[in-house]
């Protein structure tokens, strides 16, 4: 085994992840926009009518597919990518590439030439260079944070993800509103005669995600975070590692460690059906709940948001409670295990429910419990994984973890289109439910911790850990 590479947090650590955290959220913010954006364009520019919902089944899972298979086909590259060059810098070209497809999508919108498979292409690219940029900060902010401190810090990224979507599906309402409601107020003059030229504000909201990319990539340029330096890059015979040996190593690295497996199989289960909600959930609104949300007046637009919305707050809730907490100290993978069950227990309430609120509290219930298991399953892997193979290791984790995602995706487009949808995402929690908890009597995964092979990463910020030593 060779040495670990004990790596220094800066003096400013936090003040950056900080800003960093703050930064992300504005990106995620925008990127949220555009996903309900496409929702809406989808429903209700291209396939309006009740006898196409085959059609619209199809498109919202070729396009979930080929962001899911770009995914999963380049995490173990980018992973190897980003133990090698400086991560920082990763991130801010992935951040332009962003904006620039970004613009590049809402330009189509504003000629009227976006068709599926355009639009298929660009969120190809989209993802490619997502794919870059989650591998270099999934790596960073843990460079930057002390290890008795990953737990809050990864409450917070969690939160900041329902925080930085609750507000885009009322936003992204809004502004596709805009046009409308400034012709209506006879505001024509000055800027407004552009919006109010536009047919709706679908472009505008596609924009506003161009801008928070570049923002992001400005921002980051300005910041300090360290990238491990490795020493192993050369072999034995004085040649140079090739990407495919670095990616051979986190296969490896997880391969030897049967707990790992474990608790991955898990998260490929739960991500084959959090897969499939992206597609039964417009579909179960759009003729599930039509009666009832038509009820209470909402509009297919309002409705979706209050879903929408109603997760990001369950997301929030669990970010924040795990954020104040800092998780459990030991048996984290209890921390994974009980709230995976509580997500599959709403999972099946939001498949059932006869009411667009009762549903509103599920989604709120299901994503409450995410931020909770995330934060200690990624609290495991930084703890027990040295900072300079963490980009390897954790995109093969990725890889492995989300390998399941376009066949759910998939199989959602099919089964939604062909049975009701509701009941195919209320079976989906029932299945996942009954293995999270067999789990909880799996020796190995609940040994995870205390694995031999596994000895937790030395924290350079505790002295209890003492002076690093070489392994031999």
């Amino acid at each position: 085994m060779e040495a670990r590479c004990i790596l220094e947090h800066p003096k400013k650590g936090i003040r950056t992840f900080l800003i960093v955290w703050f930064t992300q959220s504005i990106s995620v913010m925008g990127s949220s926009l555009t996903f309900f954006t496409i929702i809406i364009w989808l429903t209700k520019h291209q396939y309006p009518d009740e006898s196409q919902k085959q059609l619209l089944a199809f498109a919202l899972s070729t396009l979930g597919l080929a962001r899911a298979l770009t995914t999963i086909v380049l995490a173990p590259i980018a992973g190897a990518w980003v133990d090698r060059h400086d991560r920082k810098q990763t991130m801010i070209i992935a951040n332009i590439i962003n904006s620039l497809l970004a613009f590049g999508l809402m330009a189509l919108m504003l000629v009227n030439s976006l068709e599926l498979w355009s639009l298929m292409l660009l969120q190809v690219g989209l993802a490619a260079s997502g794919s870059f940029h989650a591998a270099a900060f999934d790596t960073a902010y843990s460079t930057l944070v002390p290890k008795r401190f990953l737990p809050r810090a990864n409450g917070m990224m969690q939160t900041m993800w329902s925080l930085s979507t609750i507000l885009a599906p009322t936003v992204a309402a809004a502004l596709i509103a805009l046009p409308d409601m400034l012709r209506k107020s006879g505001g024509s003059a000055g800027w407004t005669s552009v919006i109010t030229n536009l047919a709706d504000g679908t472009a505008l909201t596609i924009g506003v995600d161009a801008l928070s990319f570049l923002i992001v990539a400005i921002i980051l340029s300005f910041l300090t975070i360290p990238s491990p330096q490795r020493a192993d890059l050369n072999t034995t015979q004085g040649k140079k590692k090739s990407l495919w040996l670095d990616i051979k190593e986190g296969f490896a690295y997880i391969w030897q460690r049967p707990a790992f497996l474990w608790l991955l199989s898990a998260f490929t289960i739960a991500n084959f059906v959090v897969s499939t909600r992206s597609i039964f959930q417009p579909l179960i609104l759009k003729f599930n709940l039509v009666a009832d949300w038509t009820l209470h007046g909402f509009s297919y637009d309002t409705a979706l948001a209050l879903l929408s919305t109603s997760a990001s707050v369950g997301g929030i809730i669990g970010g924040i409670f795990i954020s104040s907490w800092g998780g459990l100290k030991t048996k984290r993978v209890y921390g994974v295990l009980l709230p995976m069950v509580v997500f599959s227990l709403g999972q099946i309430l939001f498949g059932l429910a006869s009411s667009i609120y009762l549903t509103a509290i599920a989604a709120l219930i299901s994503s409450g419990a995410i931020p909770i298991l995330n934060a200690h399953s990624q609290s495991i892997w930084q703890a027990q994984t040295p900072s300079e193979i963490q980009g390897r290791v954790f995109a093969v984790r990725r890889l492995i973890a989300q390998c399941t995602l376009p066949l759910g995706t998939m199989l959602a487009g099919i089964l939604g289109g062909l049975f009701n949808p509701g009941m195919m995402m209320a079976l989906l929690g029932v299945g996942m439910g009954v293995y999270c908890f067999f789990q909880f009597m799996n020796p190995t995964l609940l040994q995870i911790e205390h694995d031999p092979n596994n000895p937790p990463e030395p924290d350079p910020n505790n002295p209890q850990h003492g002076i690093p030593q070489t392994a031999k």
